[in-house]
């Protein structure tokens, strides 16, 4: 795996629909920007970037549950591929290896980690969403997070992204199953 670069983004939710929260909610992205070894030809074997994603997830799960300072209550991945890739590149990357270390480097999760893949240039955004890493229907903490990098993906480029938040949305009042209400057994209820 060769890096360009490592980025970490952090938001601190205040206020929303101009009422304070009740505590500021942190949303934090770890992203790494990394050279697509397959970028401009059709390779059947994936294996070298499933690999990178097991190595990702470890590094980036580190650096965003450090970021974020509190314990993780949300969390997501995503990644956008340069031109010359494709939608494949990423699934290698994010889906049969990078959970597993994510979720060790998090504290945990029972819940699927869910996640957003798109193909664009430098700029792109994506909304990397979330949900509660032990109970994926906990409503109060359906949410996204956007990341953008002005200078990547590069057409031999794939960014990748994880984030993690401390807790749900600031206001939530729609309803539906809580954290206190969670059982937390099979990581949907």
């Amino acid at each position: 795996m060769r890096v360009r670069k490592l980025v970490t983004v952090t938001e601190e939710i205040l206020e929303d629909g101009g009422k304070p929260a009740a505590r500021p909610v942190r949303k934090v992205a770890a992203v790494a920007v990394i050279e697509n070894p397959f970028a401009g030809r059709f390779v059947e074997d994936l294996q070298e970037l499933i690999k990178t994603g097991e190595e990702l997830g470890d590094l980036l799960g580190r650096r965003a549950a450090a970021a974020l300072g509190a314990p993780v209550h949300s969390y997501g991945k995503a990644a956008v591929v340069g031109e010359n890739g494709e939608y494949e590149h990423a699934a290698a990357i994010l889906h049969p290896t990078l959970g597993a270390p994510f979720r060790a480097a998090v504290g945990g999760g029972k819940a699927i980690i869910p996640s957003a893949k798109k193909l664009g240039g430098p700029g792109t955004p994506i909304d990397v969403p979330l949900h509660y890493k032990d109970a994926a229907f906990v409503r109060t903490h359906f949410d996204a997070m956007e990341v953008r990098l002005v200078d990547a993906p590069k057409a031999h480029e794939i960014v990748v992204v994880v984030a993690v938040t401390d807790g749900g949305r600031p206001h939530p009042r729609i309803g539906g199953l809580t954290v206190a209400e969670a059982k937390k057994e099979d990581g949907l209820r």
